[in-house]
């Protein structure tokens, strides 16, 4: 079982392309026989990790993928590290908005993606997908799931079946004005990518080794 994730719109917008690009990739991935899952998250701090550890609970999924957004990148982000702290810029859904708080208390400062993100790195770039390794998933909800997947996952019952891993996609480029220089993607291009980190995920045991880190 695969479970990918996506959240509800925020800050606005009247939709969120994660969600759309996971449903995509349920889509795509369904058609080549694999069992998908793919469930709609809050963006709430809490609720979104409560959601989420449900499914992981009802599926018992070998590999789980969840996707936000993140306005302003062009190009699909695999997260490589969750950091234990929610510090909001703007309120959630429900109108809270934590500063310096832990995800977790008393958990450890970070936890990095089990997903084999040099590898799925290699796989988008060989399909044509924009794609790179991202240092910092934020401090926003998107963050607080990325870690809260992540400290789920490293359970001891858990780990020993599970990888797991977080991805930021851009706009989706049709819904943008027309002439718009705002960086985005076609959220077909999304689902696909999603689809390639699937497949290489479950065909990959370690990691390439690629360079892919940032100066700054």
């Amino acid at each position: 079982m695969i479970l990918v994730t996506g959240f509800e719109p925020f800050g606005g917008d009247p939709s969120n392309p994660s969600w759309t690009s996971a449903l995509l990739a349920q889509e795509i991935l369904r058609a080549e026989g694999r069992e998908v899952e793919a469930v709609e998250l809050p963006c709430v701090f809490g609720e979104s990790a409560a959601v989420l550890r449900e499914a992981l609970v009802q599926l018992r999924p070998e590999l789980v993928i969840c996707l936000g957004l993140a306005g302003g990148r062009d190009r699909l982000s695999l997260e490589r590290v969750a950091i234990n702290v929610d510090d909001a810029r703007i309120p959630d859904n429900a109108g809270n908005r934590p500063i310096d708080e832990p995800v977790v208390p008393a958990g450890p400062a970070a936890y990095f993606s089990t997903l084999p993100v040099k590898s799925a790195l290699r796989a988008l770039q060989i399909a044509g997908i924009r794609a790179e390794v991202s240092q910092t998933a934020g401090t926003y909800v998107c963050n607080h799931v990325f870690y809260s997947l992540m400290h789920e996952l490293s359970k001891e019952a858990v780990a020993a079946r599970t990888r797991g891993g977080f991805i930021h996609v851009p706009y989706d480029e049709a819904r943008l004005p027309q002439g718009s220089t705002t960086p985005a993607m076609a959220v077909r291009d999304m689902g696909e990518g999603i689809a390639v980190v699937v497949r290489t995920s479950l065909e990959t045991a370690g990691d390439a080794k690629l360079p892919a880190g940032a100066l700054h």
